[in-house]
């Protein structure tokens, strides 16, 4: 099984949902907290406005794309991990400085033989 934490971010720091730099920042910090490391990154900034930020990480992989003229940031984290902590996304929350936040978990089953 595997698990992938879809979370929405909403009233956002405008300012640094444009920051590649200071995004990046917090992706290490998110990996780290729920006991991956990261194999490969690529951070892109849009013009005029906007940030996208994907990794490959040792459970999977991590991503976040910006909207900052909306104060939006979707963020995708996909573990091999049995277990992705919730703590980890309301963390993320606090450090993008939104106002709302809406996190959701999906299990997805990895069965050998590729029937259900």
């Amino acid at each position: 099984m595997a698990v992938q934490m879809i979370a929405d971010y909403y009233g956002c720091d405008t300012a640094l949902l444009n920051d590649a730099e200071a995004l990046a920042g917090m992706a290490h910090s998110v990996v780290h907290a729920i006991g991956a490391e990261i194999v490969s990154e690529c951070v892109h900034s849009f013009t005029p406005i906007g940030v996208s930020y994907i990794a490959v990480i040792t459970t999977s992989h991590f991503s976040i794309h910006t909207w900052p003229e909306y104060g939006y940031a979707a963020v995708d984290i996909f573990s091999c991990a049995e277990d992705i902590p919730e703590a980890a996304a309301v963390a993320f929350a606090e450090a993008i400085g939104c106002t709302e936040h809406r996190i959701r978990k999906i299990r997805r089953d990895i069965i050998k033989g590729g029937s259900i």
